[in-house]
């Protein structure tokens, strides 16, 4: 009897397999289904030696709608650059936002640097009454009955976005 196949010790069907523990880093797995809306996209100089140095700086926020949420904030030497790195800072700095339905589970209020904010739940059906950067955040998470109000003396997109995120990291479930 003659075998035409090798009998090499490495065959395919000898060969132990680790268990597959995810995506290795740097494959190009399928990523978490997030929305995104740039908040801000600034433009900022840097005065260096000869003349003026331009750079975008962009803000982002990401979510779900169903309870992730996360804000970037990243520059670039243009545009789309800037967008692409405040996104992997979203997408890095994600956390969950306990919900009941479509609204929080109680009041809190929260203070990042000059700005802050109050979040009071509401009934369904009441729609998300809220403003600016707060209303951005808070549709991401998938907050659409709710109330707030920024309270602080700023009126920067940037500190009453982070302000809000404080705001969600504080609520219990």
């Amino acid at each position: 009897m003659t075998n035409n196949q090798p009998t090499n010790q490495f065959n395919s069907s000898n060969r132990s397999r680790r268990p597959s523990r995810g995506p290795r880093p740097g494959s190009t797995a399928p990523k978490r289904e997030l929305k995104e809306k740039t908040l801000d996209l600034r433009r900022v100089t840097r005065v260096v030696k000869g003349g003026k140095r331009f750079s975008f700086r962009c803000t982002l926020i990401v979510g779900n709608e169903r309870g992730l949420v996360g804000v970037g904030i990243a520059k670039g030497s243009d545009v789309a650059q800037a967008i692409d790195k405040a996104r992997h800072d979203a997408q890095k700095h994600t956390f969950t936002v306990p919900l009941r339905q479509t609204t929080i589970a109680h009041e809190t209020q929260a203070k990042f640097s000059a700005a802050r904010v109050l979040i009071k739940p509401a009934k369904k059906g009441s729609g998300l009454k809220a403003g600016g950067a707060v209303r951005s955040v808070l549709l991401m998470a998938g907050i659409s009955d709710a109330s707030a109000k920024c309270l602080g003396r700023t009126k920067n997109k940037l500190t009453n976005a982070l302000a809000t995120l404080e705001a969600l990291k504080q609520l219990k479930s």
